[in-house]
């Protein structure tokens, strides 16, 4: 897909810039695999915020993605590529040959009229969907299973992959975009490919209203505040006090290790940043 820029008439287009769509074959979703989901504003059941900055957006439908592809052993026509408000990639409408209709994560490079399938002698092209134990070492993937059978969890962002590079006994060893190398069970599921809409990563948002229509608020920061509403606040200027940056409540946001589950630190072979 390309990337639009527009004629500078208003500073705000002037270095705003757009995907073009090019790939979409249908602008209306198929009404039977959407459904009503309701906007939070950041606020819980008791209506008090507990994500700060989030609000407004415009209104939209969720399209239910086939996350398990376990419709095993029956092919599917791509009948259309398809443009999701709630995620950054493309989805892709499948009709199957039984009648059955669902949304998948559309591979780069999938169009409309395509063949998939989900099964273990399906051929190593985009959209097609296999255990890891059956995928060639080297392989480009996404859409990857972490429990047998649960449904995708990894790798699902526009233009994003990740690289099949070892299998071992029961596990096979698959690098992230990250960079971070994780076992895998063999029995899990991903789908050939990369995923579609890589000039997403291009796009320049442009100005402060299109945020907005995204759900997200402005986000202030704790050293414009009053000392009573966040610990770096108040001073001449812009002192904080020789505080380190954290939270209105005090966590601290540099530094300070956020990943507490140990039960599967020993899946990860080598952690993002790690060097060597």
């Amino acid at each position: 897909m390309a990337i639009k820029s527009f004629k500078p008439n208003t500073p705000s287009m002037r270095y705003m810039t757009v995907s073009t769509f090019e790939g979409i074959s249908k602008k209306k979703p198929e009404k039977s695999l959407t459904e009503h989901q309701t906007s939070t504003g950041g606020r819980n059941n008791a209506g008090r915020i507990t994500s700060r900055f989030r609000g407004g957006g415009h209104k939209q439908r969720y399209r239910i993605i086939d996350w398990k592809r376990n419709r095993i052993g029956i092919p599917a026509t791509v009948s259309a590529i398809e443009y999701d408000p709630n995620r950054t990639a493309r989805i892709a409408l499948l009709h199957y040959v039984d009648g059955v209709k669902a949304y998948i994560l559309a591979a780069d490079g999938l169009k409309a009229g395509d063949t998939v399938v989900s099964s273990r002698n399906a051929d190593i092209k985009p959209g097609n969907a296999l255990a890891l134990r059956y995928i060639p070492l080297g392989t480009v993937i996404h859409n990857i299973e972490l429990k047998i059978g649960k449904g995708a969890q990894l790798v699902r962002s526009a233009g994003v992959a990740a690289q099949l590079i070892a299998k071992e006994a029961e596990w096979a060893q698959v690098r992230l975009p990250s960079g971070e190398i994780r076992k895998v069970h063999m029995d899990c599921r991903a789908t050939i490919g990369q995923v579609s809409n890589p000039d997403h990563a291009n796009i320049t948002i442009g100005k402060a209203g299109r945020t907005r229509w995204l759900g997200k608020r402005p986000h202030n920061r704790g050293v414009s505040m009053n000392p009573v509403d966040h610990p770096m606040g108040g001073g001449e200027g812009r002192t904080s006090g020789g505080r380190q940056p954290c939270s209105p409540w005090g966590q601290l946001s540099k530094g300070l290790k956020t990943r507490h589950n140990k039960r599967t630190d020993s899946m990860i072979i080598k952690r993002r940043g790690a060097k060597g």
